[in-house]
């Protein structure tokens, strides 16, 4: 059975990082932060002291980390990676990062004949927890092959998107049109609440047309329509992946008028304090300007 280096225990690779371990595999993982490999470590795992110890004798190493420079770093560093995994070994980044980034990152790996796979991942925190994240996977096809087993740990919907980078060019074209979702349904809500309407009957009404979406049916019923603003994914994660899709957008000479509005939307939620909170303070950005807010009954 592989060997499995982890790097990365927050809130989606800690989880993920525990599902490896619920199905047999030897999971040596490395954080910054000391209480995350706490946990890793009681729930079975074993705590690497450095980059270098991390690569060293394992088969596969996981990256989840919040972007491109910081995997770059991690893998290419003075200290990275490269320096300590075995030749024939592969490195599976679940990071959202730019296409691009993830390309150099595999091409600088096969000189040094490791091998690589991009696969994010899509859905929440609490599937993560579950094992039922959605992978999109790209890059060679034997390779994939190989390293499928370990993802099946981690994800319940796995699709296959192509060469290396193909993953993270269909996570963020995923996450550019739900970040556009969340920013345009927010604006719904609290005009339609201010003109007098109840969330309940808006809800009821939307369920029927055009207008429904899993903005409106998970993620905000969990997080923002409750009040609860505590972090899933964060306001600075969906601007980066915002920024990131049109960065790719731009580079294919797509305009993105409508997602370029939904990124200023998560600047301005940014710079008024909400960073570090959940996406869906999109939500409260716009109940704040309008003066009124709109929650569930049980949340009112």
């Amino acid at each position: 059975m592989d060997k499995i280096g982890f790097l990365g225990l927050g809130t989606m690779g800690g989880p993920m990082a525990r599902n490896i371990l619920k199905q047999g595999y030897a999971v040596k993982a490395f954080d910054l932060n000391p209480a995350a490999l706490e946990s890793h470590v009681a729930a079975g795992g074993t705590a690497a002291k450095s980059l270098t110890d991390l690569g060293e004798g394992c088969d596969i190493v996981i990256t989840m980390l919040p972007d491109g420079p910081d995997v770059e770093k991690a893998v290419l560093g003075e200290a990275g990676l490269i320096h300590s995994m075995k030749r024939g070994s592969i490195l599976i980044d679940m990071s959202t990062i730019d296409p691009a980034v993830t390309r150099r990152i595999g091409a600088t790996l096969a000189d040094a004949r490791i091998g690589m796979v991009d696969s994010p991942v899509g859905k929440t925190a609490d599937h993560a927890v579950a094992g039922t994240l959605t992978l999109m996977v790209g890059g060679p096809c034997d390779l994939v092959d190989r390293v499928r087993p370990v993802l099946a740990c981690m994800g319940a919907d796995f699709f296959y998107c192509g060469e290396l980078g193909m993953g993270e060019a269909l996570k963020l074209t995923n996450n550019f049109l739900a970040a556009t979702i969340l920013s345009a349904t927010s604006e719904a809500l609290v005009m339609g609440a201010k003109a007098g309407l109840t969330l309940e009957l808006m809800i009821d009404v939307m369920k029927t047309t055009m207008a429904w979406n899993n903005q409106l049916a998970v993620a905000l019923p969990k997080k923002g329509l409750a009040g609860d603003f505590s972090p899933g994914f964060m306001v600075k994660l969906g601007q980066k992946d915002q920024r990131l899709a049109i960065t790719m957008a731009k580079a294919l000479e797509v305009d993105t008028p409508v997602g370029s509005a939904a990124f200023d939307v998560l600047t301005k939620a940014a710079q008024s304090g909400f960073s570090e909170l959940d996406v869906t303070s999109v939500l409260r950005l716009r109940e704040e300007q309008a003066g009124i807010q709109v929650r569930a009954k049980q949340n009112a």
